[in-house]
């Protein structure tokens, strides 16, 4: 167990490395906040959706399709289970910052930080499972988000559920996957090199927001979100994955996506619906160096 800790840590240094890079290339300016978004928007409309079609590029495998079932089913109770624990322990008198912390606790980075340590540790089976989380997240994000951020069930778009790369581009590679179709070389190759970029790009532009936003957290709630975020939530998912004896790739790949920072998204939806946007940027920042500490434990056990 403590080789696979070990394993898992110094991959996780090297995401560190990476994060450090983009750290650097903001205070030196050398990449500029238009430039982050530009390739924020490169990762997400073409990297990250050529990173699930890849890894759905195999045989059609019966045994897989239950993995999948499965893992759909460990990650829509894994966000069952924080969402309780988010309402019942995540308390503030101001709204805004509880509305803002409770949404940073049961949504992690389960894209930027997830998928390129899946990558790496698991292959392309790790982004098989690991790509169902994602599912589950923007089904999860487009309707309990929205409602626990705006208050209001009326904001609450199907069409966003839907039509989002994540869950357009796993749908697409579940077809393939279930019709045993092979792209031909001259697009299935493309694809491949694209998906590569999914590890360092994500990565250096994390570290360039970590440049500006401060550590700094007051009162006692952000504290209860990060415990909840990096510790309760994901044992207790790894606790229940091996009652279940389920297998190593899935609790892995599961877990690696529990135990992930607190999604960016979280300072996005608290622009958008009055939250506490710079505790979101503050808690966000904390949280992906805590994942560098955390992560190695948690996804170390799973390995077994």
């Amino acid at each position: 167990m403590l080789d696979n800790i070990l394993t898992v840590g110094n991959n996780v240094l090297v995401l560190f490395v990476l994060i450090g890079l983009g750290f650097v290339c903001n205070k030196i300016k050398l990449i500029s906040e238009k430039t982050v978004k530009e390739m924020t928007n490169f990762v997400l409309y073409i990297v990250t959706p050529c990173v699930i079609i890849n890894s759905y590029q195999r045989e059609f495998d019966e045994k897989m399709l239950r993995g999948l079932l499965i893992t759909l089913a460990a990650s829509a109770f894994s966000y069952a289970i924080t969402i309780l624990l988010a309402h019942l322990l995540v308390r503030d008198k101001d709204k805004r910052k509880e509305k803002t912390l409770r949404f940073g606790t049961v949504f992690s980075n389960c894209g930027y930080m997830s998928l390129p340590l899946q990558q790496v540790l698991l292959g392309d089976i790790g982004v098989f499972y690991g790509t169902t989380y994602i599912m589950v997240f923007q089904i999860m994000l487009w309707t309990y988000g929205i409602v626990v951020m705006s208050g209001n069930m009326k904001n609450i778009s199907l069409k966003k559920i839907i039509i989002n790369p994540g869950v357009i581009s796993s749908l697409i590679g579940v077809l393939f996957f279930a019709c045993s179709i092979a792209l031909p070389t001259f697009i299935g190759e493309p694809i491949k090199h694209l998906a590569a970029l999914n590890t360092p790009i994500p990565m250096v532009i994390v570290g360039f927001h970590l440049a500006n936003t401060s550590l700094k957290l007051k009162g006692f709630s952000p504290y209860v979100a990060l415990v909840l975020r990096h510790i309760i939530s994901p044992v207790i998912l790894l606790l229940c994955l091996w009652a279940c004896k389920t297998n190593v790739a899935i609790t892995t790949a599961c877990v690696i996506a529990a135990s992930s920072p607190v999604a960016a998204t979280t300072t996005m939806f608290s622009e958008k619906f009055d939250g506490d946007t710079p505790l979101s940027a503050t808690v966000v920042s904390v949280s992906t160096l805590l994942a560098i500490i955390m992560m190695p434990f948690l996804v170390g056990l799973a390995l077994g």
